[in-house]
Parts: structure tokens; sequence; C-alpha cells
């Protein structure tokens, strides 16, 4: 079973033709040049518009160890 919809390959090809021409821009404002950076992007755009796209992943918070 496919991990992504077809409607999220097409926005990642947006972001990447957006960032290829210059006209992608980071949640900052400035210019994306990063390629993987394009790519999460294009991945939050589709999540925006309903794609199938797997959640977020989250980061394990780490627990000191009581003595």
């Amino acid at each position: 079973m496919a991990k992504y919809g077809g409607a999220a390959k097409k926005t990642v090809k947006s972001a990447m033709k957006r960032r290829k021409s210059g006209t992608l821009k980071s949640g900052s404002g400035r210019k994306v040049t990063s390629r993987k950076q394009a790519i999460a992007i294009g991945l939050s755009e589709a999540r925006g518009k309903g794609g199938k796209v797997p959640p977020k992943r989250v980061a394990k918070k780490r627990v000191a160890k009581k003595r």
C-alpha cells in the first residue's frame, strides 16, 4: 500500500519547481535552497490540503533516570 497519495506527489513536485525557480519561501520569509526543506514544505502543504500523507514524526522526550 502506498504511503503517499497522488495529490501529495503533485504538491511536492510544485514545491520543488518553486525552489528551483527561486520563489519558494520558508516560514521566516527567507528563500529556500535546500532540497530536503523543499520536500518538507511540499508535504506540509499536502497535509494542509487533506492529501494522503503520514503524520509528522514526533521526537520522544528524554526523561532523566531517578537514582
